[in-house]
């Protein structure tokens, strides 16, 4: 299902990609993070921003 929206895939987006990823557990963190949730480190990057599936 595409969007075709502007507004809704904002939206949709910013709800996917905001999140913060932990580099030696994996975990998902929120962007609000300093830490890790589940091992503690403070190694967190940005989930990453690659849009896949048909037409992206």
């Amino acid at each position: 299902m595409a969007l075709n929206d502007p507004v809704k895939r904002k939206i949709v987006l910013q709800r996917v990609l905001n999140k913060l990823i932990c580099r030696k557990c994996g975990a998902i963190n929120s962007p609000r993070a300093k830490k890790c949730r589940r091992c503690g480190s403070r190694n967190l990057r940005l989930k990453k921003a690659e849009l896949r599936g048909k037409g992206a």
